[in-house]
Formats: C-alpha cells, sequence, structure tokens
C-alpha cells in the first residue's frame, strides 16, 4: 500500500505544471514588475529592484508553507471534490486578472467557490466540458472546504509577515496640501503548492478512522495542486515593515479562528457555511481598518525639520553599503547643516572621497556614519528623498 501511495503522490505532482494558474502567475509577477519599474522611473528617474523581483517571491516562501499544509491535509484526509479545485482555479484567474491582488486572498476565492457550488446543488447547471464533474457533486455543503480556507488563510498571513515587507518600492504622492511625499507598495502573489486528496481513484484509506474529513468516498487520488495567494497594500503613516507584519499577524490570527470554527463543521455542517461568510467578511474587515488608521495617521515619508528624511535606499549602493534604512533623518553632512535635499548635494559635493553623517535613527537615536567613496560607485550615494517643495517630483541623490 505504501509504495501505491507514493507512486501515485508522484504522478500527482504533474498536475501543478499541467495547472494553468501556474503559468498564468508568472506571467503576471514578471508584468507587475514591469509596470513598477516603469512607475519609478517616472518618480525617481531610476529603478530600485528589477523587473524579475516579484517573481522571486512566487514560490520559494510559498513551496514551504505547501509541504506543511500538505502534511496536515493528508493527515487528516482532508478531501475536496474536483469540481471544488476546478472552481477555485478559475477565480483565481479571474480575480488576478484584474491586477488587484488583494482580491486573491484564499477568503475570496475559495469562499466564492464555495458558494457557488452550494447555489448549483440540486440546480440542473450545464456547464460545456465539465458536465461530468459537476454532476458528481452530491452534498451542498463540504467541510473540507471551509477547512482548506481556513489553513490557507494561515499561511497567507504567514507569507505576509515573513515576506510581504521585504524589497518594497517607494511611491510619490501629491498630499492635499500640493506637497509631494512618499509612501510605499508592496504587491506580492505566491503560489503555495500543496497535495489535495480528491474524491474517487484506487487508492484505498490508510486507517481504519481515515479520512477524517471526506466527502464520504474513501477511495482517493492525490493532487499537487497550486494555490495563488496575493496581497497589496499601501503605506504612508508609519515604517511599512512595521505596518505589514502588524497586518500579517492579524491575518494569521483570523486564519486559525476560522480553522478551528470550519473544523466544528463536520458535525455541524450549518457551521461550515458560518465559517465561509466570516472569513469573506473578517478579511474585508482586517483591510477596511487598516487601511482607515493609516489614512488617519499623518505622512511618515514628508519634510522633516532635522534634516532630510530617506525615503529610500538603492540596492548596493555607497548608501546600502553604509546601513543607512528608510525613514531615517540626515541632519548634517561633512559637518554642514542641511535641510533639503539640495543643500545635502552641495554639502557632499565638499569631499567627493569621502562622506560623514550626522543621522536621526528610526528610534530618534542620533548616529555617525561615515565611509571612503570609490571610483565607479554611484556619485550621489544611492537616496531617494522627497522633495519639500509643493507639487516637485523626488529624485535620486
Amino acid at each position: 500500500m505504501t509504495e501505491e501511495w507514493l507512486f501515485a503522490c508522484l504522478k500527482g505532482l504533474g498536475t501543478f505544471f499541467l495547472h494553468p494558474v501556474f503559468y498564468v502567475s508568472v506571467f503576471l509577477s514578471v508584468l507587475i514588475g514591469y509596470l513598477r519599474v516603469k512607475r519609478e522611473r517616472s518618480d525617481f528617474h531610476i529603478r530600485i529592484h528589477d523587473m524579475f523581483q516579484e517573481m522571486r517571491f512566487l514560490l520559494p516562501r510559498g513551496i514551504t508553507y505547501g509541504l506543511i499544509l500538505s502534511l496536515i491535509t493528508l493527515a487528516a484526509g482532508l478531501v475536496i471534490p474536483f469540481a471544488s479545485l476546478l472552481l477555485i482555479g478559475i477565480l483565481s484567474l479571474m480575480l488576478s486578472v484584474t491586477l488587484r491582488f488583494r482580491f486573491l486572498s484564499p477568503a475570496y476565492s475559495i469562499g466564492l467557490a464555495f458558494f457557488l457550488i452550494f447555489f448549483m446543488y440540486g440546480r440542473d447547471v450545464q456547464l460545456p466540458l465539465f458536465e461530468e464533474t459537476f454532476h458528481n457533486l452530491d452534498r451542498p455543503v463540504y467541510s473540507a472546504l471551509p477547512i482548506l480556507l481556513g489553513l490557507l488563510l494561515i499561511a497567507e498571513g504567514a507569507l505576509i509577515r515573513r515576506s510581504g515587507h521585504k524589497k518594497l518600492s517607494p511611491k510619490l504622492l501629491i498630499s492635499k496640501r500640493g506637497f509631494t511625499v512618499g509612501s510605499y507598495v508592496s504587491k506580492r502573489m505566491w503560489l503555495v503548492p500543496m497535495f489535495v486528496l480528491v474524491p474517487g481513484g484506487n487508492l484505498p484509506a490508510l486507517f481504519e478512522w481515515w479520512p477524517v474529513f471526506s466527502v464520504g468516498n474513501v477511495h482517493v487520488s492525490p493532487m499537487f495542486v497550486p494555490f495563488l495567494i496575493g496581497f497589496s497594500h499601501q503605506i504612508k503613516g508609519m515604517l511599512p515593515g512595521q505596518a505589514i507584519r502588524a497586518y500579517g499577524k492579524q491575518v494569521l490570527i483570523f486564519g486559525i479562528v476560522i480553522t478551528a470554527i470550519a473544523a466544528a463543521g463536520h458535525w455541524y455542517p450549518v457551521i461550515s457555511m458560518a465559517a465561509v461568510v466570516l472569513a469573506v467578511l473578517g478579511r474585508e474587515l482586517i483591510t477596511y481598518f487598516t487601511n482607515a488608521a493609516d489614512e488617519k495617521r499623518p505622512f511618515y515619508f514628508s519634510r522633516s525639520k532635522l534634516g532630510v528624511r530617506i525615503l529610500g535606499i538603492l540596492p548596493h549602493s555607497p548608501a546600502d553599503k553604509m546601513g543607512l534604512q528608510m525613514g531615517e533623518v540626515i541632519s548634517k553632512v561633512n559637518g554642514v547643516t542641511v535641510r533639503d535635499e539640495r543643500e545635502f548635494y552641495e554639502a557632499l559635493l565638499k569631499n567627493r572621497a569621502h562622506c560623514k553623517l550626522e543621522v536621526v535613527g528610526n528610534n530618534d537615536q542620533i548616529r555617525f556614519v561615515q565611509r571612503a567613496l570609490f571610483e565607479g560607485e554611484h556619485h550621489e550615494l544611492g537616496i531617494l528623498f522627497v522633495e519639500g517643495m509643493k507639487k516637485e517630483r523626488g529624485r535620486a541623490v
């Protein structure tokens, strides 16, 4: 029996490379990278990261969480009807082409699939090419689907918290008073490939009590299915790392709660529907209240009375090697007090071979950094500032 399962799992791996979600996600990752670079060049006349940066986030983290979820779902015998997986894939593709990646949360893609299946149960719905697939649906509510939703919400929260704040892109905005201010944009897609058991096939149950969450058929087949998770968020009122990690923690805790509620749906089916409704509403409320709180805060990346505030740092630039960070304020350059970008640049020119900076850190502590400048390095340190004058644009210095 063990050999049969191993062979079936290896065969199920091929499903991943046949799934259109995999290829569409790669294309969209490159597309949003291209659009990001285009915007960065418009704002700063230089790109911060190359256009393939988003694609590098697509799989590495997702594979890790996918394997963890696979162990959980296989151990519990979580059986998902193939029609559900088909609908989730179709909805993910439809939501992804909008480029509003926050709608790629499992709360929306799996939640919508759940209610579509519930609506189609008992009705003569004719779908070309998939008539037989949906004809085999024999229960209106599947307790396994809300549990899958909850588990993927946990993965979404963990992914946001661990990598949603990395390699962010700065963006310039015009405030209500007409001043140019800075913000940060995080736009990510992650593929979470995991083994999912579908009813049918030739594999018998591993144990007498297994599978626990099933559709009444103990013969199953494993499939390696990519689930697409997206995230899109703009931060204006605080440091992006703090904001995004807090956001991810909320989604993570919420996913744990939804999973616990959904598990009870195995014994009380109505709870399954309540879990999905709560998942959709709760996920939307998390986004709403997070955005509302950020709107109430003053712009973090705006002009400072202490000096010039750093909006961003170009990778591998002298500023990056000096350990300068976004949000910090440079108050002196080579012993000269600076209040705007022009004064910063003039003070930097006083010594082309060496620079010494007095920096007010994000913890409000003053520190000094210095470094020799070598030929061939970015001659303006590689710092992105926000202009303090009205309706001016930022540039790299």
